[in-house]
């Protein structure tokens, strides 16, 4: 019996099989441009006595790391044909990783799909915000939670109001992605 991917450590659901090739993130078009520009992006910086703030170069070093054997990996073993595969450790970052972003909005979107849209009335909004609010709330995470429910009650209170309902005989609910 092949191990599915939480057995493996590669997180719920994910099928893994002897013939899986792994993936090589330093031959992504992604990956060459940070390995080749980070540091002299960085260096640019500090002639102009600026830096990146260390969220920003802790996400660019995990990236970096992020599916490369070198830095941790996972050895499965199958007990069926004693095939063994390698599995490099993912940087579990929620930037702009593309090999977690993809899995995790893969799955969320499921979920959304299989077990709240087919149930439910859906509207979708999309908030957008300056940029000098952009890098406060990414780098306050408590912010962030309270101004979206700020939105999310102006949201549901206008929706129930136009529906002709009272916020007591009506129910709302939120799926929020950043």
């Amino acid at each position: 019996m092949l191990p599915t991917g939480k057995e493996a450590g590669l997180g719920v659901g994910a099928p893994v099989s002897p013939v899986d090739v792994r993936h090589r993130p330093e031959r992504t078009l992604l990956y060459q441009i940070v390995d080749e520009y980070c540091p002299a992006f960085k260096q640019y910086l500090e002639v102009q006595d600026a830096c990146l703030p260390g969220y920003v170069e802790q996400e660019f070093e995990d990236y970096l790391k992020c599916g490369r054997l070198e830095h941790g990996f996972l050895r499965v073993r199958w007990e069926s044909c004693h095939a063994a595969h390698l599995v490099a450790f993912s940087c579990k970052r929620r930037g702009f990783c593309p090999s977690r972003g993809a899995r995790r909005m893969a799955e969320s979107a499921a979920v959304l799909v299989d077990e709240v849209f087919p149930e439910q009335p859906v509207r979708q909004c999309v908030l957008s915000v300056p940029y000098p609010l952009r890098f406060l709330l990414a780098s306050r995470p408590e912010v962030t939670g309270r101004v979206l429910g700020i939105v999310y009650l102006c949201l549901a209170t206008h929706l129930i109001k136009q529906a002709g309902f009272t916020r007591k005989t009506a129910q709302t609910g939120a799926v929020t992605l950043i």
